[in-house]
């Protein structure tokens, strides 16, 4: 029997609190790189107190110049466990500006060498389902055939499933073709780690995420898909040709299909997300004047354990210690 070791999602939660804590002062106020700078700066700060030897493969802010944790970037006090690391200080930085919900601070880590370098690729088409239908999936086939064989296996009719789509342009065609084949849809703006973490989380009323949204995105949502049984398929979708072409240059194949065991090659996998603006997923933090409540998920691969943690935080107590003027 192996002896159980630490659980680094405990440690990791402390980093999405921490982020979620000090870019959730930006919520609606409009000004999309404070707030995301807000959570990157808190983020970076608690993650250099962890007993890790962190390398940042997953850098989100680069395709649009926002602030962020660059790839390569070493994190941790660079002692302990050599990890991968794939972050989003908020995901959704449209959705904090403007006030909306669905903004979430997410980390997810994997042992060294194990995490997919998706490279200059920014877009990847994806399909992500629960466990009970990773099994009856293909990414090119028609929607129809897809959300019938996925309906079956989860025991619903077709007219049961509620599939989460982006609401964008290149998505007109799909958005048809779910319509047609009797399917409900939410449509959201941006999100894309919430959608595909809704795809597999039981207590969610998403059935299926499906779509393109952003590589790097998909990187991270697979530590958490993977932990959880769940399925996703994708493959990298360029949407202009200067991406294609780099892709191309540097030996790219876009006609793969990977799987959540290609992006993520190791169970021994780690994710925490914690709530920033609230919404259908996790609840938003709430300033209560002397303090503050988050809510975060937290994840184990190896066991598959799940834990939702509502922490109550101090200011008095925490201002102490804490290198971070949350208040």
């Amino acid at each position: 029997m192996e002896q159980p070791n630490r659980n680094l999602a405990l440690d990791l939660v402390r980093v999405t609190e921490a982020a979620a804590l000090a870019s959730a002062r930006w919520l609606g106020k409009g000004q999309r790189k404070a707030g995301d700078q807000a959570g990157v700066d808190a983020m970076r700060f608690v993650f250099n107190s962890l007993d890790i030897k962190g390398t940042v493969i997953i850098g989100e802010g680069e395709k649009d110049k926002a602030p962020m944790l660059f790839n390569g970037e070493q994190v941790g006090k660079g002692i302990g466990p050599e990890v991968d690391v794939a972050v989003d200080p908020v995901e959704g930085t449209n959705l904090l500006a403007l006030g909306r919900p669905n903004a979430i601070s997410v980390v997810g880590i994997a042992p060294k060498g194990s995490m997919y370098n998706p490279g200059p690729s920014y877009y990847m088409k994806k399909l992500v389902v629960p466990e009970e239908a990773k099994d009856v999936i293909d990414l090119d086939a028609p929607v129809e055939d897809t959300l019938k064989k996925v309906a079956r296996a989860l025991g619903k009719d077709v007219d049961d499933l509620v599939v989460f789509v982006l609401d964008k342009p290149r998505h007109v065609t799909l958005i048809e073709n779910i319509r047609k084949a009797g399917a409900r849809i939410q449509l959201h703006t941006d999100g894309d780690v919430a959608g595909s973490l809704m795809a597999v989380d039981p207590i969610s009323e998403v059935d299926i995420m499906m779509g393109t949204g952003g590589t790097p995105e998909g990187v991270l949502s697979a530590c958490a898909i993977k932990a959880l049984g769940g399925q996703m398929l994708c493959k990298l979708d360029p949407q202009k040709e200067k991406e294609k072409q780099a892709l191309i240059e540097q030996g790219y194949n876009l006609n793969r299909i990977f799987t959540v065991d290609d992006l993520i090659t190791s169970d021994d996998v780690f994710f925490a997300a914690t709530g920033i603006s609230g919404g259908t997923f996790l609840a938003g933090v709430k300033y209560t004047g002397d303090g503050a409540i988050t809510h975060s998920l937290v994840i184990r691969g190896k066991t598959g354990t799940v834990r939702r943690i509502q922490a109550y935080h101090k200011w008095d107590k925490l201002m102490k210690i804490s290198g971070i003027k949350y208040d």
